[in-house]
């Protein structure tokens, strides 16, 4: 049985921040993360980051996981990280952790507090054939080209227009991948119009109100029939066959929650935020005070408004140890919650606003 103060549950953007909030105020810090290498999305995006100064606008996704891993190495003598390992279960009566790294190395953690940053889960789509080799998710697509520098097939057909359907479209046609096109349900791109204009530029073909019937091919993917949808969601006109080797996903994420559940946590459906998320209060505690929550894991949103609620559920979990001042506390605790309110503002936040109001308790009572 390992001990430790604070556990951190995923390695992304959200973990990584609230990792470092906790250690730079004295805690000692387990961050567990299911993949060979740290960092969660971050490491995958080449884009620039919108968003504002704090959170590093105008920087590039795999160099603001840099930016994490330096505040890491200067918080080390605090922190322990275990990569390629998985939590696998929570154990509500006594509030035990089981792990395994790789495929046989099992342990248990009994933390004093646990900020659970488990990110998202790609959805997908039934169509036939969806099982064949050549169908991936679009995170599966940036692991391949971002991270490991290989090409995912010839020619591609992404389905969906969303930001990450937009940005890894242009990423691969930069990378020398030929798009056949983008599939997207809506009469409109969902992602911003910056990234739509320079999928255009490229020559990708968008192809709004249509969707995706079969995928085509034996053993592999070969090509894909797409047909427009009318205004009602009937197919109208005739299907349309698009020769490629890849079909690529990018129809949304959905909060990883499963441990969770498992912790006994009140959970709410909240369309806005993608799926189930735990109900929190004002400090991204949820109804199991030990447990707070942050990033994908508690409503999708852009990795910017992830690490700065990392360092919200850092900073309260840290506090709920005593490892700082009323005084500070307030002043962090201010600071956080202004950065947020300025990520979330105007018409593109306001989805995302109705849905905290949705998941959010105010504070939970004692």
């Amino acid at each position: 049985m390992r001990q430790t103060e604070v556990m951190v549950i995923g390695g992304g953007p959200a973990g990584l921040s609230a990792a470092v909030e906790a250690a730079s105020l004295g805690c000692q810090v387990l961050v567990v993360d299911s993949d060979l290498k740290l960092g969660g999305q971050l490491i995958k995006q080449t884009h620039k980051f919108f968003g504002s100064k704090e959170e590093h606008a105008g920087t590039r996704g795999y160099q603001i996981a840099d930016i994490l891993f330096r505040e890491l190495e200067e918080n080390k003598d605090r922190i322990q990280i275990l990569s390629n390992t998985t939590a696998v279960g929570y154990y509500k009566e006594d509030g035990v952790i089981s792990c395994v790294t790789g495929e046989d190395e099992y342990f248990r953690v009994k933390p004093q507090r646990v900020i659970m940053a488990t990110g998202a889960q790609e959805k997908m789509i039934p169509f036939p054939n969806n099982d064949l080799p050549g169908v991936y998710g679009a995170g599966a697509v940036q692991t391949l080209m971002n991270v490991y520098g290989v090409m995912p097939g010839k020619r591609v057909l992404m389905v969906g227009a969303g930001n990450i359907g937009l940005i890894v479209s242009y990423q691969m046609k930069q990378a020398g991948v030929d798009i056949a096109g983008i599939v997207e349900f809506m009469p409109h791109v969902g992602g911003y119009w910056v990234h739509a204009a320079k999928d255009r530029r490229l020559g990708i073909p968008i192809y709004l109100r249509h969707t995706i019937l079969e995928a085509l091919g034996d053993r592999f993917v070969t090509g894909a029939v797409i047909q427009e949808v009318g205004a009602k969601g009937g197919l109208e006109g005739e299907p349309k066959k698009i020769d490629c080797d890849v079909i690529c996903m990018a129809v949304g994420l959905t909060p990883t929650c499963e441990l969770l559940w498992q912790a006994g946590c009140e959970m709410v459906f909240v369309p806005e935020l993608c799926g189930y998320v735990a109900k929190r209060d004002n400090q991204m505690r949820t109804s199991v005070p030990t447990i707070w929550v942050a990033g994908d894991a508690a409503g999708i949103e852009e990795a910017s408004s992830a690490m700065v609620e990392g360092r919200v559920a850092g900073l309260n979990a840290a506090r709920s140890l005593a490892r700082l001042m009323d005084s500070e506390f307030d002043a962090r605790s201010s600071l956080y919650w202004k950065r947020l309110s300025d990520l979330r503002a105007g018409p593109v936040g306001e989805k995302i606003r109705y849905g905290i109001s949705q998941a959010c308790c105010g504070s939970w009572e004692v």
